[in-house]
């Protein structure tokens, strides 16, 4: 199905939305940018299942893969992406990160609420960009840090904060980058640091306090291993690799005080209760709603991995 003549521009938007809250329906319409395996895998389906939130289309580089997932959920394929602007109230992203960083600042611009996934850009320079814009439209912003959205990670962290701890470690050991669906160019070139990066270090700012220094060694694209200095005082270590001959994911955090060991498992969170967690938030957050993990926690993220990739270039 393409998109159909007439369309109302970006600048409409708001006008038509606001229309059809008068005529009764609630739903906020969110286009999603994207038809690779996690959209056609999570976002599509999240999106045309949450009661408070409308699939209104999808575009993406390859027209021949959104006509397929629009097929599927039964919404709209867009011939281009200014199209799809105007069709809908927010956006969600499922592309390279380097796609998101750009065409999300246009969306920004149009006054969209954005999804974003993780990392919000490839380098500092286009996450700065894009935050600028999401801070000059004043649009609300979400970041899909998967673990942050699980009952196991919320309990974890509670538990933490009435420590006090002396460290921690964490870990994502897979082998994404060796076959499979995960296995992209973008993810190939620029190793787990990038790609599971995220996930570990937001896990340990959040748990231990904002990290505020990181030195690096290892191979980008093979093993890389990091030592994060947190602003409370302590220290924690990362191992990530996307090679791992382990037949079995193995990703987590553990937080150490001097009478226990806390422990959160990565490999073992994800699943419906976490889309739906997802979904419920982004359903606020497209309605106006500030949410935690938002673009500047993206671009905190994007400093803190910055400055490991420089320094492991340095040591080189």
């Amino acid at each position: 199905m393409g998109e159909r003549a007439g369309e109302p521009g970006p600048s409409r938007a708001g006008a038509t939305r606001a229309q059809r809250l008068l005529d009764g329906d609630a739903r906020v319409r969110v286009g999603l940018v994207g038809a690779g395996p996690w959209a056609r895998m999570v976002h599509a389906p999240m999106l045309a299942g949450h009661p408070g939130l409308a699939l209104a289309g999808i575009w993406a580089r390859r027209p021949e893969a959104a006509s397929a997932l629009a097929a599927e959920t039964g919404s709209t394929a867009h011939a281009t992406f200014d199209g799809l602007l105007a069709r809908c109230d927010a956006v969600a992203f499922a592309v390279p990160p380097d796609v998101q960083a750009e065409l999300a600042a246009k969306a920004a611009a149009a006054g969209k609420a954005l999804l974003l996934e993780k990392p919000i850009a490839l380098d500092l320079a286009a996450a700065r960009r894009l935050v600028d814009a999401v801070d000059a439209a004043g649009i609300c912003s979400q970041v899909v840090l998967t673990w942050r959205y699980s009952a196991e990670m919320r309990t974890f962290l509670a538990d933490v904060a009435r420590t006090r701890p002396i460290g921690g470690r964490g870990h994502f050991l897979s082998a994404s980058a060796l076959s499979g669906p995960f296995a992209t160019p973008w993810r190939l070139e620029h190793g787990p640091l990038l790609d599971l990066g995220p996930h570990v270090v937001d896990a340990l700012d959040a748990a231990l306090g904002p990290v505020v220094g990181v030195r690096a060694s290892g191979d980008r694209r093979r093993w890389v291993g990091l030592l994060l200095e947190h602003a409370s005082g302590v220290v924690s270590e990362v191992s990530l690799t996307a090679r791992s001959g382990a037949a079995v994911t193995r990703a987590g955090v553990e937080v150490h005080t001097e009478d226990e060991v806390l422990d959160f498992d990565g490999a073992a969170v994800y699943g419906p209760d976490v889309v739906a967690t997802v979904a419920s938030d982004w359903a606020r957050t497209a309605r106006g709603t500030a949410h935690p993990l938002d673009v500047h926690r993206g671009l905190h993220l994007q400093q803190v991995l910055h400055d490991a990739a420089g320094d492991l270039d340095a040591r080189r």
